[in-house]
């Protein structure tokens, strides 16, 4: 009865966090004079149980996200009959590469060849095409070759070559852009500035890759600032599921 009683709650919780979210997402949207249906949600369930994935799906949500493998994989495979796309936004180390495949439709987080390589080797024994973005990190030096930041990404030097690996790796497909705003480095403090700069990005990456369109940035505190830039999808975890305690 309590676990009915708390459920019930919980839907409502979230029903209302959800729709304060969307007058925020459609108030950015309409300020940048973008459609609505130009920027799709992606609620951040880390830390957060299954039974609240069960709950936004029934509530309309379609994209979830992920950063760690030893919660997501029971959590994906607990959810595995709902209309959901999974996505994996953290750093991914290589031993985690195959039970990432094994779940996700995107990984948002591709940042060095080696993780490509592995990503292609296990998407294709799994008979999967899985969706790759590059994370580009703001916070690296600007200058030739692959710098990285604090949060993981490529320095912008590096985006073009391994764009370039994950459009000719097997059972992969280059899906577009992430970045995550930087503490640190020029773009400090400067989220929208940030976010544009991303969108430059975007517009030469498209320009090689006309496909990879997709654009990730944003959270909860300045997805306002994305939509503004050109995000086409925002990461929202604490604005829908509230603050809470890591699992374990």
């Amino acid at each position: 009865m309590t676990d009915t009683r708390h459920l019930s709650g919980r839907k409502e919780e979230l029903a209302a966090n959800l729709a304060a979210l969307e007058e925020r997402i459609s108030a950015a949207c309409a300020a940048a004079g973008r459609k609505r249906d130009d920027v799709t949600l992606i609620v951040v369930t880390k830390t957060y149980p299954a039974s609240d994935v069960r709950i936004l799906s029934g509530l309309g949500v379609r994209h979830v996200a992920e950063n760690r493998d030893q919660d997501a994989a029971p959590k994906a495979a607990a959810c595995a009959d709902l209309p959901l796309t999974w996505h994996f936004v953290g750093q991914l180390q290589t031993n985690k590469v195959r039970s990432v495949v094994s779940y996700a439709d995107v990984v948002q987080s591709v940042d060095r060849a080696k993780l490509v390589t592995a990503l292609s080797r296990d998407a294709v024994r799994a008979e999967r095409e899985l969706g790759c973005l590059i994370q580009v990190a703001l916070d690296a030096d600007e200058g030739e070759g692959a710098g990285r930041g604090e949060r993981g990404g490529v320095g912008v030097g590096g985006v073009e070559e391994l764009a370039a690996r994950v459009a000719e790796a097997p059972g992969l497909r280059l899906d577009g852009l992430m970045t995550v705003a930087p503490l640190t480095g020029a773009f400090a403090g400067r989220q929208q500035a940030a976010f544009e700069r991303l969108m430059d990005l975007s517009t030469v990456l498209r320009a090689a890759h006309p496909a990879a369109n997709m654009v990730s940035a944003g959270m909860s505190s300045d997805l306002e600032q994305a939509v503004a830039a050109g995000a086409t999808h925002v990461r929202v975890g604490t604005a829908v599921l509230g603050v809470r305690p890591r699992l374990g």
